[in-house]
């Protein structure tokens, strides 16, 4: 490609026109408008867009060109965002790294990513970063060739970390800013993780092109400008997070970012700053209400757009309009990015409660197929939920063209593998995951992933996670069978999983069992989950009502 030069000037129609996140933050920073607000600082787009391009060259001083990934390990913080847009305009791609992760997801991401580079915040929330890269084993770290530690406290920082050199984030701040465009619009420029079948989830990209796109279209049906302040709570290291905030860029709305979720915290940013807009999980949103007693806090609330990922909390839609704020849905996917569809704001609160709607591309379209005829369901009849959304569709699953080729049919739909059915108006209701995926700590989760882990203990033959409702929320329980010989000790588990996944993905409860229940098919015998999440909800009625008694 021939690389573009910055352009000066801003473009009222930035978030329409702009291919690349180069072009968005090129026309947008002529404009002395503010592009978004962390704590007391007012961040405009010029100094957005100068910063990007000061990273861009300073990654690219560390050898990262077209095609390299660059994994990005950061809380909610502007930090993330410009390193983002740096990775996009050298035509790399940003991996993204939840927090939450640990030894053993970290080290498969970076494994299979291939990142040269790594950028942690090494002292956030007292998390041992350090600790966790070290113990990820030498091949999953192998490909990475530089550390870059971002602080927001001058600190000393070392020279390396886990045996690799280290550069303080602030240093390549201060390159001298790259104005020239390397990025193209159909570039990969970001990987989401995301569940499926097998024990590690699946690497999903998403272009340039889509990510501004879908951004515009769902600014767009939000009815955004920049006259309106976005709110947001889901993490960027996740497809809700990282497109929700693209829908405020796109559109020049202030986004309005703290690291850490905490309502009351949220409650005071909402009050200062007059947030219009906000994306939230069902209990995230709850809680807000709840840190909100005063009501004028919520008025200058448009709507708000929950995903409905905790069922203790699915009277989401309701708990808003006893407080006059209208709460939406929404459905989307890491392969067809977040926000795909919203619910129709004018429906019955049990409409607007419900997870799929209205599309926010014009081009979009859906269809149900019955999984085991494979004729296509006419509207009202339950089936396998097939989108067709270019705007929003992934490149690809990265280095598995086979689960890519699978994934899609030949005319172009995306088989999402939720189960769902069609309205005659063309909008969808989705019902639920066809397969075993797990919602837990608003994340899919691939249960295989979990029992993979949990089968690496010394003690444990095999293992089958099911998630069911535990503490008021949805949590793994484990269902293990013992060596010969071996004695299962429920602590050992959970600590030997503790130091090494997510604490959502920690399992709650194990329980030691001689065999799974089957079922006999023509592939072989076949765990019955069911069988085992009703096992698992009454042996934990049964522990509750010994404790009570």
């Amino acid at each position: 490609m021939v690389a573009t030069k910055l352009e000066d000037g801003a473009d009222a129609d930035a978030g329409e026109r702009a291919q690349t996140l180069f072009d968005l933050a090129s026309a947008r920073s002529a404009s002395p408008t503010t592009c978004m607000i962390e704590e007391d600082e007012s961040l405009s787009w010029a100094t957005f867009a100068q910063r990007s391009r000061a990273m861009a060259a300073g990654l690219a001083g560390l050898g990262v060109g077209r095609g390299d990934r660059v994994a990005i390990w950061l809380p909610n913080r502007s930090a993330w965002l410009v390193s983002f847009f740096a990775c996009a305009q050298l035509g790399a791609i940003a991996v993204s790294i939840n927090t939450r992760f640990r030894s053993a997801e970290v080290g498969d991401l970076l494994s299979r990513s291939g990142a040269k580079i790594l950028i942690y915040w090494p002292t956030y929330k007292d998390i041992d970063f350090a600790g966790i890269l070290a113990s990820c084993s030498t091949e999953a770290v192998g490909k990475l060739e530089t550390l870059i530690l971002y602080e927001e406290e001058e600190r000393p920082q070392p020279p390396s970390v886990a045996g690799k050199p280290a550069v303080p984030f602030a240093r390549l701040l201060n390159s001298p800013p790259m104005s020239v465009n390397h990025g193209a619009p159909d570039d990969p420029c970001v990987i989401f993780t995301t569940s499926g079948t097998t024990k590690a989830p699946k690497l999903v990209l998403h272009s340039q092109r889509n990510v501004l796109a879908h951004g515009f279209n769902v600014g767009q049906q939000y009815g955004m400008s920049p006259a309106n302040r976005f709110l947001l709570v889901p993490p960027f290291c996740g497809v809700y997070g990282l497109c929700s905030a693209m829908v405020a860029l796109v559109a020049g709305a202030p986004l309005i970012l703290t690291p850490t979720w905490n309502p009351v915290l949220y409650a005071q940013l909402l009050r200062t700053h007059r947030a219009t807009h906000l994306t939230a999980s069902n209990e995230a949103a709850a809680q807000l209400l709840d840190a909100c007693p005063d009501d004028k806090v919520l008025s200058s609330i448009e709507f708000v757009v929950c995903a409905n990922l905790n069922p203790a909390y699915a009277d989401i839609v309701e708990r808003g309009q006893k407080r006059k704020v209208e709460v939406v849905n929404l459905y989307g996917s890491s392969e067809m990015q977040a926000l795909l569809s919203l619910s129709d704001r004018t429906a019955s609160a049990e409409i607007r409660g419900r997870p799929g709607g209205i599309f926010a591309s014009a081009r979009a379209k859906v269809r149900a197929r019955d999984p085991e005829t494979g004729k296509i369901c006419p509207p009202g009849e339950t089936g396998e939920l097939e989108f067709f959304a270019p705007e929003s569709r992934f490149v690809g699953y990265l280095n598995d063209a086979e689960a890519t080729s699978a994934a899609t049919t030949e005319d172009g739909y995306f088989r999402s593998g939720d189960l769902g059915y069609v309205e005659a108006d063309g909008s969808f209701a989705y019902l639920a995951r066809m397969g075993d995926t797990l919602r837990l700590g608003g994340f899919l989760v691939s249960p295989a992933e979990i029992e993979d882990l949990v089968q690496q203990h010394p003690t444990v033959e095999s293992c089958q996670i099911v998630g069911v409702q535990f503490g008021g929320a949805a949590r793994p329980i484990a269902f293990v069978i013992a060596r010969s010989g071996a004695t299962v000790n429920e602590q050992d588990i959970i600590s030997y999983t503790a130091g090494r996944l997510a604490k959502y993905k920690v399992p709650a409860k194990v329980f030691v069992v001689d065999e799974f229940p089957t079922t006999p098919s023509a592939n072989g015998s076949k765990v019955q989950k069911t069988k085992l999440r009703d096992d698992a909800e009454a042996r934990l009625r049964s522990l509750s009502q010994d404790a009570d008694g």
